[in-house]
C-alpha cells in the first residue's frame, strides 16, 4: 500500500518536474546567470537566489528596479546593478523571466551556525511580543515558502548572509519596496544578534 501511494505522489509530481526542467530559457536570463546562476540558484552570498521563488514577487522586483532607473532613483527600488540591468526590460521579458525563475527547483545553500538557529526559530515562528516583533511566518510562511496571492517572497535556500544584508537594508531606509512599510517597521526592532539567528535559522529550512 505505502509503494503504491509512493506511486501515485510521483506521478502527480511528474508533470511539475518535468515542467521546470523543459522550461525554455529566456533570452534575457543570460543577463541574469552570472550572479544569480542560470538555473536561478546562486552560487555567491552577496546574490539571491531566484530559483523557486514567487512569480508575482519577482516581476515586482523587477518592475521596481527599472522604475528606479527611469525615475533617477525616486520611485521604485534603486540599486546600482539591478536598475541598470531591468532598464532594459519589456513588460514581457520581466514576466518570462519570473515565471521561468518560478518554475526552476531549489538548491540548499550551505547553513549557518546551527547554534543560532533555536533563536531565529523562536523569532520566526512567534515573533517577540515583549518588543512588538512579529513572526516572520506570518507573511513568509511556517515553510519558508511566501504567500504566492500576496506576492510575499519566498526566503528558504537563500544565503544567510543575503538575507541578514536585506534586514539591514530595510532597518536602515535603504530598502523600501515592503508592503505597507511592514518590512521596515519589523527590522528596526531586530538587532543584529536577532538578524544573525533568523538567518541561520531560515537556512536550516528544508528545501522541499
Amino acid at each position: 500500500m505505502k509503494i503504491l501511494l509512493f506511486l501515485g505522489a510521483t506521478l502527480l509530481l511528474a508533470p511539475n518536474l518535468s515542467q521546470a526542467q523543459a522550461a525554455p530559457v529566456p533570452e534575457k536570463a543570460a543577463i541574469c546567470s552570472s550572479c544569480h546562476g542560470i538555473d536561478g540558484n546562486s552560487v555567491v552570498a552577496e546574490y539571491p537566489s531566484l530559483a523557486g521563488q514567487r512569480a508575482l514577487y519577482l516581476q515586482r522586483q523587477l518592475q521596481a528596479f527599472r522604475a528606479a532607473a527611469r525615475s533617477n532613483n525616486k520611485e521604485g527600488r534603486a540599486d546600482p546593478i539591478m536598475s541598470n540591468m531591468a532598464a532594459m526590460l519589456s513588460d514581457a521579458d520581466i514576466t518570462e523571466l519570473a515565471q521561468y525563475y518560478a518554475l526552476q527547483p531549489r538548491q540548499q545553500q550551505p547553513g549557518a551556525a546551527a547554534d543560532m538557529a533555536q533563536t531565529g526559530q523562536q523569532l520566526y515562528q512567534g515573533g517577540d511580543l515583549s518588543r512588538d516583533i512579529a513572526a516572520c511566518a506570518a507573511c513568509h510562511g511556517l515553510d519558508g515558502k511566501g504567500m504566492a496571492a500576496a506576492g510575499f517572497p519566498a526566503l528558504l535556500a537563500q544565503h544567510p548572509h543575503y538575507l541578514v544584508e536585506q534586514l539591514q537594508k530595510f532597518k536602515h531606509g535603504e530598502r523600501k519596496d515592503d508592503y505597507q512599510g511592514m518590512m521596515q517597521d519589523t527590522s528596526a526592532k531586530l538587532t543584529e544578534q536577532d538578524m544573525q539567528a533568523l538567518a541561520a535559522y531560515i537556512s536550516l529550512l528544508p528545501v522541499d
